[in-house]
């Protein structure tokens, strides 16, 4: 059965690690985009790309349509409770882009809307569905590396401009990797935080590292604007071996036009290399296979959480505690030494 949806918002988030990947899905059809009038002065042209989605700057013509059953909330942060709320309000299920809620109070209250009106409210943490952390998770679970002590988890660029001011990397970026520990690993025994700005003390989040203790293993989330030689994506140690893999990136983008996606593992060049020593006592080094980046497989759970009344993805519990931890590393910044 078709899922008719609607998405609030048309930005890079939307264009890009949305449509392209429901262009895939012949069972969820994107039926209307809502835009604010003031957003689309002078970028009215973009919209000519998808010819088959309606276009409005009438929120009520999403509400009100009885066929559409999902909207995606993907604008900034500081609207996504409003609409949330509203179209829960109006009987239809939401996916709302990270971080779901400025506070995890917010948040609960959205959940408990959802649950009230028996309709599903979840946060798009897509990037459990990136190749170099499928591949992470593959490698964990094979059990090759023996009982797991130390993971390190990297989200780097070179931006020393863009290091200013102003919190922003915790909720822009270490999000996702805060996410995709906490999916596998879920509440931590203890955290660790060390959030600090290089460039305003006090006044910005441009270094984080994080450590979790999970019994003796130890998870390091680290994210920084001023990392200018490339740093691995995953180092895993364990007690029988340890695993390096590089990130896979993001797709490619086919040009100026319509965001396009080929959803097939990246080359050998890019694979991931484990070291490890079998029961035997045999030691073995070998390259592992990435597997796909594939964000459209977050729709597809989904789709079935709708359908079935299955489990949510991402569950409640999850993005309440990434949202405390965000604010927590929030309030670690601001202390200046």
């Amino acid at each position: 059965m078709l899922l008719n949806m609607a998405i609030i918002g048309f930005g890079n988030a939307v264009v890009n690690y949305h449509l392209p990947y429901l262009d895939e899905k012949e069972n969820i059809k994107v039926k209307a985009i809502y835009r604010r009038e003031e957003d689309r002065i002078g970028d009215t042209e973009r919209e000519s790309l998808y010819p088959e989605i309606t276009f409005t700057t009438n929120i009520e013509d999403l509400l009100q349509d009885d066929e559409i059953e999902l909207i995606v909330v993907a604008t900034h942060v500081d609207s996504h409770v409003e609409y949330a709320k509203l179209a829960l309000e109006h009987g239809k299920h939401v996916l709302v882009e990270k971080p779901f809620a400025p506070t995890s109070a917010e948040a609960k209250d959205i959940f408990e809307l959802a649950t009230r009106n028996n309709l599903i409210a979840m946060a798009n943490q897509n990037r459990r569905f990136d190749g170099d952390f499928l591949t992470l998770k593959k490698v964990i679970e094979s059990g090759k590396l023996g009982n797991i002590v130390e993971i390190q988890s990297h989200y780097d660029y070179f931006i020393p401009q863009y290091a200013r001011s102003g919190f922003g990397l915790l909720h822009g970026l270490a999000v996702h990797t805060i996410d995709q520990l906490i999916s596998i690993y879920g509440v931590a025994d203890g955290i660790v935080y060390d959030v600090r700005s290089l460039i305003a003390p006090g006044e910005s989040d441009d270094y984080i590292d994080i450590d979790f203790r999970y019994g003796r293993m130890k998870a390091t989330i680290k994210c920084s604007l001023l990392v200018k030689i490339e740093h691995p994506k995953f180092i895993v140690h364990g007690d029988r071996g340890s695993f390096v893999k590089y990130s896979s990136g993001h797709q490619t983008k086919s040009g100026d036009g319509r965001t396009r996606v080929s959803i097939e593992s990246e080359s050998e060049d890019n694979w991931g290399t484990i070291s490890y020593v079998d029961e035997d006592g045999t030691s073995h080094t070998e390259k592992v296979p990435s597997e796909a980046t594939d964000y459209g497989m977050l729709y597809d759970q989904l789709l079935q959480a709708i359908r079935h009344h299955g489990d949510k993805p991402v569950k409640d519990e999850e993005v309440l505690y990434v949202l405390d931890i965000l604010h927590d590393g929030i309030e670690a910044a601001k202390k200046v030494d």
